[in-house]
Parts: C-alpha cells; structure tokens; sequence
C-alpha cells in the first residue's frame, strides 16, 4: 500500500456512533482540530473516547450519511493527562470500569492510571469496593485491548487489511501479534486470503532470509494448497519444486531440503503413485486413501437380494404409473444387491426414473434414506423430483464448533454417524474428494450408498476427479443409462446435449420452441440482446419472470462476460429508487432486491428462517439468494437464501457476488426453467465441450445462445480437459 496517496487526519475521539464486536467495523466521530469534526469508518475494535489517533485513508461519500473518511491505517495513542484517561475509562472502554469507578482511579494514580492497569492490576484494591478479583479481571481486559491495539497498528503499518485483526484475535488471542511476527505466511490460510506475496514481502521486511527454512517449507506448502484449487490432490515432486522455485526465484539445493524436512514431519506425504512420486498435503492424502479404502470396501460387498425382488419391482412400476426400460430395472435391481452403486448417463436417459425406483425400493425394504446432493439449488431440485426432502451434503453432516481447533467441523463422523440405513447423492461430479471422506466417515458399516452423475459435465470445483475415478477406475458396481426416451428425443436441448458430448455441432438452425440461436458476432450486440432477452422479451413474448432466468457464460472477462453482463442487468431489472438501499463493495454496488450468489463456503455464518424459529450455520459456494435489506446505518446486508436469512456485515462482502450472470462453474448442479448462454470468442482453456455441455444441461424449458456461431464450434472441437493430479483410481484398481 502506498501511504503516501492517502490522506491524513489526526486528533481525538469524541464518540463511538457504532461498533460491530464481532468483526470490529466502527464509526466515529473524531475532532479533528481545525478540520472540525469528521467522521471515520473502519476496522477499529476497542477504540473508545478520549484516544488519541491519526488515521490514514481516503474521503468517500455515503449515499444516507454525507462525506465520511474511510481508515485504511490506523495509529492510536492512548489519552495523555488525566482529563482524558478518566473520558477514556468513563466511556466504558475497560470491561467492569464505569464512571465511578473511573473517577476513583483516576484520582488515586493520575496519569500513571494506564500503566498500573496494565502491569500492576493489584494495586488497584486501594480503590474503594475493588476487591483482588476484580482487579485482575480489570488488567486482564486491558492487557486485552492493548494486544488488540497493537495487532492492529502492526497490521496498518505493513499494508494488511484491518479486518484481519479480528479472525487473527479470535484464533490466537493476545498471542496473535506474537505468532504473526513469528510466521507471517499463516495470513495465507484460507479463511485469512492474503495472497502468498504480501505474507513474503511481510517476512522478508521482518528480516526473514531470503532461503530460510521457513520462507522456503512455506512455499512448497503453498503451492500445494493452491493447487487444490486446480483440481489436483497431489503434485509429482519435480513439479512442485520447479513451480516452488518461479513463486520465490530461487534455485538450488534448499527446496529439496526444505521439502525433505516437510516429509519428516509429516506435513508432506511422498509416495509413489501410478508411476509419480507423488506429493500430498498430509489430509488430502488422507482423504484420498479414506475414499479408496473405504468405497472398495463397499464396492467388494454383495448383499443378499430381498425374497420377491421381481415382485417388488413391479409392484414400484405399479405405484408410480411406468414400466422400467431394462436398463432402469437393472439399476434398480443393483441397489437391492450391492452396498454402493454408481447411476450415470446424460439427459433425457431417465436417471430420475431410476433414482425414484431405488429410492421406492429402499422404503420398500424399511430402509431409512437420505438424499442428498453438493449444493442448495441440487439438493430443492433432488427433493421436488423425488417427492422428499433433500438436503446439502454440508447440511447433512451438520456443523459444531470444535473448541480444540476453534474451528467448526462436521457433527457425523466416525464416532457419530448418520442414523440412516442408506445415502443417496446426486450431482457427484461435483463432489470434491474432501467432501466424500467426510460423508464416508459418517456413514454407518452397513449403510448403503448410491452416488448419480454425469461424468461429462465439469468435474468438481475442489480437489480430486472422484465421480470419473469410480467409474473409469472399474472396481465399482455401475450402470450407465444410455437409451434417450422418446418424449426426451422431441427436446432439442436433450438432443442438442448429446450431439455436442459426442464432438458433434449442436443444430443452431433450430426452430424448436426450446432450443433458439441468435447471431451477434459483436460482443457489445451481443450483451444488449441478452439484457434485452431477460429483461423484456421472455417475461413479455413467453411468460418467463425474468427471476425464473439465469444468465451464463464461460468467462468473467469481456464485455459479454459475467462481470459487465451483470451491471448491465441490474440496471435494467433493478433500477436505483428512492428508498432502495444499496452499498459499494469493490468492483460491486449491492442493491435491495439484487440476485447474488455466496462464493466460498463459510462454516460460520449464521442463518435464521423467516419466523426466526430455527436457525443454523453454514452458508455455501453457490447458493444463490436476494438482498432483502441494505442497512446503511449499521453497515449490514440481509440477504435470503430461500428461506434462510443471513446478514453480512463489512468484512464478510467478499464472499458475495451478484449472481444475474455466473461462470457455467458456478453454475453446476443447478437448474432453471430458462438459460440464456453467452457464446463470444475468447480464451480456448474456456472455451471447451465440456463447459458448452454443461451449460446447455442447466436449461430445463427453454436454452438460447446469444453470440457467435465460430465460438460454438470451437467448443464443441476444443475436448481438452485439464489433467488433474489424482490418484483415486489407481487406488483403487491396486486395492489400496
């Protein structure tokens, strides 16, 4: 950060206006001298009247509250004389110190009161009605504040976001500045999300060498982290060192040393897997080896068939009005014989028929089932074709907070599993391998497992290439449903799925009333007639509400990328209005009635129902919901995730994006009545058949390609899948 573009106002606190405990966003009203008084926002926890500070930061101008200076570093000086430390104690800042109390220190030690609170709290019993406790609590919360304080002009000084001091003090309390002086690059840690360079410019500015150990182990450890998000579960060794090498510009003998010690302890898993010296993060090749074992296990177990199991079936047929097509009944028929199955095939094949017969064979057997699926939109849609309710994974699992780690974790494990009798998934292919340990482990020894997918859609965002693993792998009992039935056959969205899976064109001259080809060679044509599509045509010509239509488009970039697409929409669907609250985060203006999608999964946040009956915790990566409230005042966003009501506050803006038009990656799992597809020229590693694949498979009534006919072909051509590092299949075909 460039301290000298921002501007400087110094002076005292006069009041605190708001301040958030939990995430330390604080307004206040400062004198600022000759400047008279501004108002300063930011990340300030603890501040209280009567301190001194100088902020550095920038003028903004709030849409309800005027011009308003935002900190972005902040240097606070405890009160000096004892007017001030008695406003300062007075003001409540010191846990179990009011004004009475405040006047009786001050008067006893006068300008000394601060340091006797924070090194002799035992002194503080020549004050009338303080006991010995009490004054230890009182230094104990000081002692506290002032650690915050530090933390916070510590992380100011070198260019960290202040936000981070809160998830820093709640992880390591008044030891934080402390550990984080010791090893800055636990900044790069997930929850934290401060990219590798600013944690290695902070260490090389404490004085960390350039080819320390620890500079060194954590950037191997880093590179591995990071390549989970690309899908790999391990890195073969010479990869890891050479890319480990470009992150630091360091050659030479160090890596392999550093890596070396990495192994000895632990934190690195070397072995040798399908012809690599592989290298994992010690829990992914945990879960990894978990999967494998345990999906052989099951996958090696033949069950006894019921008596009658013809019988029943046509009794299911009975029930639900159908006859099975033979390979429906050999699905169903499997789930009876084997404790885990695998059900594949693409649309119009009747995946749903055959999920509906397990699931009617289960409860003919007395089994207690589960459904699930990965994300909130797959587990509405599993639950409304199934005719039951369906939950996440995530949620199916449940959450509890780990006062060990400090961490939430997974309520269902080993010692706690799932009280059902059999689990079904769908949408597997999205399923990282992370996830399928932990709802293996919380499943019980003879529960069964029935995982559905299509293994030509994308893989899953995390690590792992689980779902194509099982199958290509050839140790798990599977049927793969090819037949297209005819009412499926008269989709041209069915049809034109198959052609472009089997590196055929898809029929752009179509004039069937579910599948439609505009051409607009131009991007910026192309942007307006979408906007144009949702906003007015489909609602008015076709009786689709434009909240019933979801925008695609392989990339963020470009002016029909999902970035520009979604201004563009918002204006048009969602006008500013008096009344309307909104709020600017980053490259984002967030509005009452928006559509927006959570973009990381969040363990921790809160959510209630509507009647604030029930609540829970957990928001996740995908989930999709409308802003119902922008609270300018007390600087918090309510957004409702169907039915579950969650508040954003400042620092938690970043894991929200609008959500009008999203990548078809996020858009896996789910379904809508209408898609709308962006289809411009672009960069080829986008632009491939299984990304064109998966987004015509989103559409359940009516799909429309905006754009040029040239990008479509070079999707469907273009069937290069990025190799993911994975060793699952050769797990399991070695029996490991």
């Amino acid at each position: 950060m460039d301290s000298e573009q921002l501007n400087l106002i110094e002076g005292s606190v006069e009041t605190v206006i708001y301040q958030n405990e939990e995430n330390g966003y604080t307004v206040l009203r400062v004198d600022a001298g000759d400047q008279g008084g501004v108002t300063v926002v930011g990340c300030m926890p603890g501040i209280a009247p009567g301190e001194s500070i100088s902020v550095r930061g920038r003028w903004m101008r709030h849409a309800s509250y005027g011009e308003q200076f935002k900190a972005e570093i902040v240097e606070r000086r405890m009160p000096a004389g004892e007017k001030a430390i008695y406003e300062y104690l007075a003001s409540g800042a010191v846990r179990g110190i009011g004004a009475a109390t405040a006047r009786r220190i001050v008067e006893e030690f006068g300008a000394d009161a601060l340091t006797v609170l924070e090194e002799h709290p035992e002194q503080l019993t020549r004050i009338r009605g303080v006991t010995r406790k009490k004054a230890l609590a009182m230094g104990e919360a000081f002692r506290l504040q002032m650690g915050m304080r530090r933390l916070l002009e510590f992380l100011g000084a070198h260019g960290i976001p202040l936000q981070l001091a809160m998830p820093l003090y709640r992880r390591y309390g008044d030891r934080a500045l402390e550990v984080l002086k010791g090893n800055p690059y636990l900044l790069v840690d997930e929850e934290l999300g401060v990219a590798f360079g600013v944690a290695d410019a902070l260490a090389l500015g404490l004085g960390m060498e350039g080819d320390g150990p620890q500079r060194l182990e954590a950037a191997l450890l880093f590179e591995l982290s990071h390549n989970l998000m690309n899908g790999h579960t391990f890195l073969p060794r010479r990869k890891l060192l050479l890319a480990t090498a470009q992150l630091i510009g360091l050659e030479g003998g160090e890596l392999e040393d550093a890596l070396e010690t990495l192994i000895e302890r632990g934190d690195v898993i070397q072995e040798d897997v399908a012809g690599e010296t592989a290298c994992y993060l010690s829990d992914l090749q945990d879960a990894e080896s978990y999967v494998a074992q345990r999906i052989g296990e099951m996958a090696g177990r033949e069950l006894h068939p019921p008596a009658g199991l013809d019988a029943i079936l046509r009794r299911i047929e009975a029930e639900q009005g159908i006859t099975y097509a033979p390979q429906q009944r050999e699905a169903v028929a499997l789930a009876a014989q084997r404790q885990v199955m695998l059900l594949t095939g693409g649309p119009g094949t009747g995946k749903t028929t055959s999920l509906r017969g397990v699931l009617a064979l289960f409860d003919a057997l007395g089994l207690e089932t589960a459904l699930a699926a990965p994300t909130g939109r797959a587990a509405k849609r599993l639950g409304e074709l199934c005719g039951v309710e369906a939950a996440t994974i995530h949620r199916l699992l449940e959450t509890q907070f780990d006062p060990g780690t400090g961490r939430l974790v997974f309520a269902h494990d080993e010692s706690d599993p799932l009280p059902v009798d059999a689990v079904i998934v769908d949408e597997t292919s999205m399923v990282d391998i992370t996830l399928m340990r932990a709802l293996l482990s919380a499943l019980r020894g003879d529960c069964r497992l029935v995982l559905v997918g299509d293994p030509d859609q994308l893989p899953s965002v995390g690590p792992g290439n689980l779902f194509s693993d099982l199958i290509r792998s050839g140790q798990v009992p599977m049927v793969r449903l090819t037949e297209i039935f005819r009412q499926a056959a008269q989709s041209a969205i069915v049809m034109n799925a198959h052609r472009v899976n089997q590196g055929r064109l898809p029929d752009l001259h179509n004039t069937q009333s579910d599948f439609f080809f505009l051409r607009r060679k131009d991007p910026i044509r192309a942007a307006d007639t979408i906007v144009e599509l949702l906003a007015q045509r489909l609602p008015k010509n076709m009786g689709i509400p434009s909240e019933q239509i979801q925008v695609l488009s392989p990339t963020r970039k470009t002016v029909a990328g999902t970035a520009a697409l979604n201004r563009a929409i918002q204006e048009a669907v969602n006008p500013p209005a008096p009344g309307k609250g909104e709020r600017r985060f980053g490259e984002y203006l967030f509005r009452q009635g928006d559509r927006v999608m959570q973009v990381r999964n969040n363990y921790d946040l809160m959510w209630r129902d509507r009647d604030s009956l029930t609540s829970g915790m957990g928001i996740f990566n995908g989930d999709i919901g409308q802003i119902v409230e922008v609270d300018n005042r007390n600087e918090l966003i309510t957004v409702d995730f169907e039915g579950r009501i969650v508040e954003y506050s400042p620092d938690l803006l970043g894991e929200l994006e609008p959500a009008y038009a999203v990548t078809v990656h996020k858009a896996q799992g789910s379904e809508y009545r209408a898609v709308i597809l962006s289809v411009s020229m672009g960069a080829p590693m986008l632009l491939t058949r299984g990304v064109l694949y998966t987004a015509i498979t989103r559409a359940r009534e009516l799909l429309i390609l905006v754009g040029d006919e040239e990008a479509v072909a070079q999707m469907t051509a273009n069937n290069r899948q990025q190799r993911r590092y994975s060793g699952l299949r050769w797990r399991l075909a070695e029996g490991m």
